[in-house]
């Protein structure tokens, strides 16, 4: 694990959504079984999901029906998948256990914190309403808000710039490569949630990140 720049002065906080602010598992296995349902398939359960909801709609389907989909039948179910998922938003969906410290303590020593997602608006905003988050971030930026998703670096500087500070002054948190990358792309500092959804395959020890945590309130140790 590398040590953190003390150079430069961390006084804000990204956070990816899926994985790393919230642990939206449950709710997204929900929206595939009942889309399994329709189809007469047997429902998988929540540990064979977990892993693939960072990677979003199409690592769902893929992983329900298999990769070797008809085209037009994979895009049916997909946009099927994200209606279900969209009338079922919140359900189980909550902040992972001792992140809502972290958020006061930001919000108490009055440090903007925000969020960076490559969830569509059409769900990151209403799900965070109704965990009484969207008015709570400094800034949401999703993954149609702008021309450029992550692993580009542009949502990570629209969010220092609404957050009023610069790309160097924050840190960002993700449990995916793309995360990562983009925050070094940003010059951020970056942090891996090994929390969240990361499986075997994945070698996060590659990614290049400047730190490593088990549990979000690791977070406040690497603020200045």
């Amino acid at each position: 694990m590398a040590n953190l720049d003390t150079s430069s002065k961390i006084t804000c906080v990204l956070f990816d959504l899926d994985g790393t602010l919230l642990d939206t598992a449950p709710d997204m296995t929900n929206a595939l079984n009942l889309l399994l349902a329709e189809e007469d398939k047997a429902p998988l359960s929540n540990e064979a999901c977990r892993d693939y909801v960072s990677h979003g709609s199409v690592a769902m389907v893929n992983l329900g029906f298999g990769e070797q989909q008809n085209p037009k039948e994979f895009e049916r179910r997909r946009l099927r998948f994200l209606h279900l998922y969209e009338k079922n938003l919140c359900l189980d969906t909550k902040l992972f256990d001792g992140m809502d410290e972290v958020l006061s303590f930001l919000e108490e020593n009055h440090l903007p914190w925000g969020i960076v997602t490559n969830k569509p608006a059409f769900l990151t905003n209403p799900l965070l309403q109704q965990l009484n988050l969207y008015d709570r971030a400094k800034s949401i930026v999703s993954g149609d808000s702008l021309p450029n998703r992550k692993p580009h670096p542009e949502p990570l500087y629209h969010a220092a710039n609404e957050c009023q500070r610069l790309a160097t002054e924050c840190i960002y948190v993700g449990d995916a490569e793309r995360d990562i990358e983009a925050g070094r792309r940003a010059n951020m500092q970056t942090l891996i949630a090994s929390y969240g959804y990361i499986d075997e395959s994945q070698t996060p020890i590659e990614w290049r990140a400047n730190g490593v945590i088990e549990h979000p309130d690791e977070i406040l140790a690497w603020i200045s």
